[in-house]
């Protein structure tokens, strides 16, 4: 059963009557394949089962008449207008043979993570910030092999990195990001990539300072085999400047910034820059498959980011998202919640009951995501996404939710 130790080898060639060495191998194999992991002391277990990941449309539907807190979506209005980029990208057929990256789309983005202290001399383009991840990790990590993820994280992670046989290791998360104990415990159990995220961290708003960048830098000194892949899903609309792990004295990484929330979920397209041997391998894996990114979905996001007026239009969603964060945050804080969420637009509420106070919400006519699904080890919340609360409607928010903890509390007690 999933879970269950397997005898030490010698124990099982002493039962068999074979030799040590022919366990091993057996042993390796089935590692090899994902059915088992290595687990220190405690030997070699049984891989659980990964769990079947809940259809997008499931995780999405929001019941008519309530206000949708729950998606995760930014709010439209902040998105920047399609028409004038569409008819800017002209209308001439795209054809096998070109270039798989759009070269100005390539040579805005480095621009773009320069100013936040990141090399760019190697880049590619992916459909999005889970497609990056998942190729880069299928280029580093073996079925079997441990995976740090933050926790709580995003469900399409945890999903991905079950699915493709790895073994989730959780890294605890603080305001400014993962802990610095928690990392160095991964990397005590022996995991090979790491998946961070720099700011806007979904569920929690966590952002990395300075301070903590640097000392989960020293974390990985010397562990030069790790791949470190940095996610950065909010970009210029996070309301805080980027702390960076990347381009320093760590041999492998990868940076992944996703114009999905900022330009727009549909466009699925993420740039990423990484060292010359990260960014060869994921450009190899792509072209088995997809082979390139839609160079018409390139063009568009280039059209979007580049636009003389998208600074500015970036920066006022980036100023309404810190508002209405800051909002709901005060309002719960004066109900004697404490929520720490330091940029972004999700914040993650601890609860004592998760059904009964998302149906509790629900009555009151608000959709919230319960966090089962993004936790790992940590304890039960919630996942309200105010990137559409106004603020004038946070304090009646927050009246709701401290009352349904309340009544949630009392019944589980």
């Amino acid at each position: 059963m999933p879970g269950t130790g397997l005898p030490p080898i010698r124990q099982l060639a002493s039962t068999l009557g074979v030799s040590p060495v022919t366990v091993a191998a057996a042993y390796r194999r089935l590692h090899s394949r994902g059915l088992v992991i290595g687990d220190g002391r405690r030997g070699t277990r049984i891989r659980p089962n990964p769990p079947s990941p809940v259809p997008a449309v499931e995780q999405a539907r929001v019941l008519d008449g309530l206000a949708d807190l729950g998606t995760g979506n930014p709010d439209p209005a902040l998105l920047p207008p399609l028409e004038s980029a569409l008819r800017s990208i002209g209308s001439a057929p795209r054809l096998y043979g070109e270039a798989p990256a759009l070269t100005p789309l390539l040579t805005f983005a480095a621009g773009e993570f320069a100013s936040d202290g990141i090399p760019a001399d190697a880049m590619t383009v992916t459909s999005g910030g889970l497609d990056a991840i998942e190729r880069l990790l299928r280029e580093h990590v073996r079925p079997g092999d441990r995976v740090a993820l933050e926790d709580p994280t995003l469900p399409a992670l945890i999903d991905l990195v079950n699915a493709s046989g790895y073994f989730v290791q959780p890294v605890a998360v603080d305001a400014d990001g993962a802990r610095p104990d928690a990392l160095a415990e991964a990397m005590a159990r022996g995991v090979r990539a790491i998946v961070l995220t720099s700011r806007a961290q979904n569920p929690t708003g966590a952002a990395l300072t300075t301070d903590r960048a640097a000392q989960l830098s020293r974390v990985l000194r010397g562990q030069h085999e790790v791949l470190l892949i940095e996610n950065d899903p909010a970009g210029p609309v996070s309301g805080v400047a980027a702390a960076t792990l990347c381009g320093g004295a760590h041999a492998r990484w990868a940076a992944v910034r996703s114009v999905s929330k900022f330009l727009g979920p549909d466009l699925r397209v993420a740039i990423v820059a990484g060292d010359d041997l990260t960014i060869a391998r994921l450009q190899g894996r792509q072209s088995l498959g997809a082979r390139w990114v839609s160079r018409i979905l390139q063009e568009l996001t280039l059209s979007l980011w580049s636009d003389p007026s998208s600074g500015r239009r970036l920066a006022r969603a980036a100023d309404v998202y810190t508002q209405r964060r800051l909002a709901a945050i005060e309002a719960l804080a004066a109900h004697g919640l404490t929520v720490a969420a330091r940029s972004g637009f999700n914040i993650w509420i601890p609860v004592r009951e998760e059904t009964a106070t998302v149906q509790a919400l629900a009555d009151r006519g608000w959709a919230v995501a319960a966090g089962e699904r993004f936790r790992i080890g940590t304890g039960p919340a919630i996942r309200v996404t105010v990137a559409a609360l106004a603020v004038e409607t946070a304090p009646r928010f927050a009246a709701d939710v401290a009352d349904a903890i309340r009544r949630s509390g009392a019944v589980s007690a």
